[in-house]
């Protein structure tokens, strides 16, 4: 008990001298603080005309009745900088996408032109519509009168121009009078490409149609120059053979 009684003593005159030699460094900080800043009141001049010392400082001069419009065009840069990347990288993401659809495209050609007969080639389009380009359907369709080969679709006669409209030679988007081209996947498409076939001779009236279940894979505003190389490819491979 005595020795716990010492012990405890002398740390409290140990803790009480530090605290007062820490309070009275403190002090004299602030005192040092209040001195620098009294002594750049009082010669500014000293500051401002050192550029060195401001920039190490971060700080820069400005005249009090001159607005600082630095912040704002920089600012401005900043925003036309975030944009232009915006819009490159869109740019480039169309770029790629059109890429990516024009090779699909040339090796679509390729699995067309290996077509042994009308019903292969149907079989063709609709292959590559689903394993290519990831669509629900791929068909192909001719009006009568006269024969339909196997695997196409079987169009009355007129219903060309009902589909894609008079001397329309294509169709993209939504478009809910090609529901009958796709079968029971009709009610299903959200979007199409139809583009215009002329087979044979005497020529008869059909077409070539994409569906896709996304309402969004297709618009009105798009090109359909892809859709329409493969559709001018199919009237080609179609005329091997005599109509039935």
């Amino acid at each position: 008990m005595v020795g716990r009684g010492a012990w405890g003593g002398s740390s409290q005159v140990e803790r009480g001298g530090t605290v007062e030699a820490t309070r009275a460094i403190e002090t004299d900080r602030c005192a040092d603080a209040d001195a620098v800043k009294a002594l750049v009141r009082a010669n500014r001049e000293l500051l401002r005309g050192d550029p060195a010392l401001l920039g190490e400082l971060g700080l820069r001069p400005d005249a009090a009745n001159i607005v600082d419009f630095g912040p704002v065009a920089l600012s401005r840069v900043t925003a036309a900088h975030q944009r232009e990347s915006s819009e490159r990288k869109r740019l480039e993401a169309i770029s790629c996408a059109n890429f990516a659809a024009q090779s699909q495209t040339h090796a679509s050609v390729i699995d067309l032109l290996g077509a042994r007969d009308h019903a292969d080639l149907a079989r063709r389009i609709d292959e590559i519509a689903r394993g290519r380009f990831e669509l629900a359907s791929g068909v192909i369709a001719v009006e009568g009168p006269g024969g339909t080969p196997d695997g196409w679709r079987t169009l009355v006669q007129g219903q060309v121009d009902l589909i894609l409209g008079c001397r329309r030679a294509a169709l993209m988007g939504h478009a809910p009078t090609t529901i009958g081209l796709f079968g029971e996947l009709g009610p299903a498409i959200g979007s199409v490409a139809v583009v215009r076939l002329a087979l044979w001779s005497p020529a008869r009236e059909g077409v070539i149609a994409f569906g896709a279940v996304d309402r969004e894979a297709f618009a009105a505003d798009m090109g359909a120059d892809l859709v329409a190389f493969l559709a001018r490819v199919a009237e080609r491979i179609a005329e091997r053979w005599p109509s039935p």
